[in-house]
């Protein structure tokens, strides 16, 4: 069986999706469980295996209950939240967690593919270069950051990066994120402030070199993102850190551009101060490097930033619609 955490969330959900397109259906779905807002996602994709809540997951794996049956473990579960201030928690959740779930698939000859995170990267002052040597120099710049370079340290010190597979995601939307709160893509809040309210609000820059909405990410589509992951976990010689991104940097306001674009309206955007607390927090750039990724022989084609936000805006946002409706 393939197992995903994470199952009810966002990339997690997507990947179920997109294994039932492939014709897999031999998944079992973990997480929390589902509230209200996250089970959705759930509801028009196909898990033989059932659903077993994250806990009793970690329980069953470690007494032996999945000993020959288990395929990979792609494992999306994690606190994503960006603000989340209890160290403790974290390191329960997203460290010692995850480390369990590691060791166990490699005892078991599975295959493990863990989500990391470009919050790793800090402010980029370092670069973004997914080589492990590279690791020592990332200051992450908040704890959901530091507990996602934790895990990918304990890895490398252990070996381990020769086996698995650590996934740097970065800036990830599409489809299946309505659950996620404060924690969603701009592409769906900005969405609702456009239908909502006719305007969407951005960050003013703090800083000389970067015009207000100026600031510059790597938004990657959700499906390219889960296309890319299931293809490192068919290819079980392509081991260790990469990055999950396009290889490209998009200003804000052409993002925002795009959404009023794919829904025939002329764009206004309303520029605000950075919080206080993100203030030296923030990251006003960030670009994937992905020659890693491809010279491990992963062709999987990114589809355009303005292309995808069309296709989540009109094919979902505006309908409401989930994978697999």
């Amino acid at each position: 069986m393939i197992v995903v955490t994470g199952a009810a969330g966002f990339i997690g959900s997507v990947l179920i999706w997109l294994l039932n397109q492939r014709g897999e259906t031999g998944i079992l779905a973990v997480d929390v469980h589902p509230s209200d807002a996250g089970e959705p996602n759930l509801e028009p994709v196909r898990y033989d295996h059932g659903y077993e809540h994250h806990e009793q997951f970690r329980d069953d794996l470690l007494a032996g209950k999945f000993d020959g049956r288990l395929r990979a473990i792609l494992h999306l579960g994690a606190c994503s939240s960006t603000t989340e201030t209890d160290w403790d928690y974290l390191v329960r959740n997203n460290v010692r967690y995850s480390q369990d779930l590691c060791l166990s698939a490699r005892r078991l000859g599975a295959r493990f593919v863990h989500a990391s995170s470009a919050a790793t990267y800090g402010d980029g002052s370092q670069g973004y270069s997914d080589d492990h040597a590279a690791l020592d120099r990332l200051r992450p710049l908040n704890l959901y950051g530091k507990s996602k370079h934790e895990f990918d340290l304990w890895a490398r010190a252990e070996g381990l990066l020769e086996e698995i597979c650590c996934l740097k995601y970065f800036n990830v939307f599409g489809p299946n994120e309505w659950h996620k709160g404060e924690m969603r893509s701009m592409v769906c809040k900005g969405y609702e402030q456009v239908r909502d309210h006719g305007v969407v609000r951005l960050f003013k820059s703090d800083r000389p070199e970067y015009p207000d909405g100026g600031q510059r990410r790597d938004f990657v589509y959700v499906k390219d993102a889960a296309a890319m992951t299931l293809w490192l976990m068919d290819h079980a010689a392509a081991n260790g850190v990469f990055n999950i991104g396009t290889g490209q940097a998009t200003a804000w306001n052409t993002l925002i551009g795009a959404i009023f674009a794919a829904l025939e309206r002329d764009a206004a955007i309303e520029y605000i101060d950075l919080p206080e607390q993100l203030r030296g927090k923030y990251q006003y750039f960030t670009k994937a490097e992905m020659a890693k990724l491809r010279r491990a022989g992963c062709d999987v084609p990114i589809t355009p930033v303005g292309e995808a936000v069309r296709e989540y805006v009109v094919e979902h946002l505006v309908p409401g619609r989930h994978l697999g409706s």
